[in-house]
């Protein structure tokens, strides 16, 4: 547990400190642009909490090193040296809005491959008739595991939308890889895992739910690299652990992201990287939380974006909770990625007409009058 408390320590203080200094800093680091129709925050904030979370998490690897062995931290160390054209691209647009989506899913391939050649992070089983023989090639299972790993952090970097939201997301996946590598002996990705739940836990305080500080895309793209690593780590270590539990325990960010490219793809006929309003996330906030009425001031507009959140981690638990449960068992697994799907279709056809579950309109504020779009419909 001493890996876990020395990242929450760095992380935590560390991120106050990026607050505390933010006149300083937020003429590169804060978000000013609250014009893209997925921005939602009412005033300018850093955007550079990525940063707290990797320095707490190198110290984590230096701790785990000296208590657990020279290799063992070796081991952490060399994952975030894999980590750092992820993380750097997404911190440099951060700073000045300079890099493309394509330029930062093409710096966490980079990410990924190193992670493939260095340390062995391969996927080579799918339990998916077909995929199974094209990873049974080397390139087959390059291209495989590159693919994932950058689509799992995009998929975290689209859901970065509101106070805690993706910070959660993350932490509740490392949460069950934590748990399937203890019941597994695996010391180290159980480590490895505490300690980025320290990490962004430390980081999450100062975000959720005042929003004082956001993840940036450094951070977005970091911690779905690191999820994802680790999530591959558990694979390559332990044959046992079924190849469709880091797919059920990260299908929520991933399903958002194949959703929206369908959508906009199919439905719209948009380019598939053309941001949006859209999301599932978006929905809940303007249709279910009522932003569009009522007090305008900043308190309100913050209380109702953290208001979000927890109905979307809600849905995380709905395909972490069975991942734990059943994390060796492939079919189990694979029906519940079927049942998530439904649930997922379900919930964005309901509030995208206007028919919200009633659990979730008990979420929103009680006095609130109908929005423009109800005033349509009527």
């Amino acid at each position: 547990m001493l890996p876990m408390l020395v990242a929450f320590a760095v992380s935590v203080v560390f991120t106050l400190l990026l607050v505390r200094s933010a006149k300083v800093h937020a003429h590169r680091s804060g978000d000013r642009d609250f014009s893209k129709p997925q921005k939602f925050h009412a005033v300018a904030v850093p955007r550079i909490g990525g940063l707290s979370i990797v320095l707490a998490l190198i110290c984590a690897c230096l701790v785990i090193g000296y208590e657990h062995g020279a290799p063992s931290g070796r081991l952490g160390l060399l994952l975030m040296l894999c980590a750092a054209p992820a993380f750097l691209a997404g911190f440099v647009q951060d700073l000045t809005e300079a890099v493309t989506p394509r330029g930062r899913l093409v710096a966490t391939a980079v990410s990924a491959a190193l992670a493939f050649h260095f340390m062995d992070a391969a996927i080579r089983y799918t339990a998916i008739p077909g995929l199974d023989w094209l990873v049974g090639f080397w390139f087959g299972s390059l291209v495989l595991t590159v693919f994932a790993v950058a689509g799992i952090a995009n998929a975290l970097n689209i859901i970065d939308g509101f106070n805690g939201l993706a910070s959660m997301c993350a932490m509740l996946m490392l949460a069950a890889i934590a748990y399937v590598g203890f019941q597994v002996d695996d010391s180290l990705i159980a480590l490895l895992s505490l300690a980025g739940i320290g990490a962004v836990l430390g980081f999450f305080l100062w975000n959720f739910p005042s929003g004082l500080i956001f993840l940036g895309d450094g951070g977005a793209y970091f911690l779905g690299f690191f999820v994802a690593e680790v999530s591959i780590l558990l694979l390559v270590r332990n044959p046992e652990v079924s190849p469709i539990f880091p797919l059920l325990v990260c299908i929520y960010p991933v399903f958002e992201t194949l959703f929206s490219i369908y959508r906009r793809w199919f439905l719209r006929q948009q380019p598939a990287h053309m941001p949006d309003g859209i999301h599932l996330h978006s929905l809940v906030y303007r249709r279910v939380m009522r932003w569009a009425v009522g007090d305008r001031s900043v308190q309100a507009l913050t209380k109702r974006n953290s208001r979000t959140s927890p109905v979307l981690w809600a849905l995380c638990m709905c395909s972490i909770v069975p991942a734990m449960a059943f994390w060796d068992s492939t079919v189990t697994l694979g029906a519940f990625l079927l049942v998530f799907a439904l649930l997922y279709l379900g919930l964005y056809w309901g509030i995208v007409r206007f028919r919200s579950p009633r659990l979730l309109l008990m979420l929103g504020p009680r006095r609130a009058k109908p929005d423009a779009c109800d005033n349509r419909r009527k």
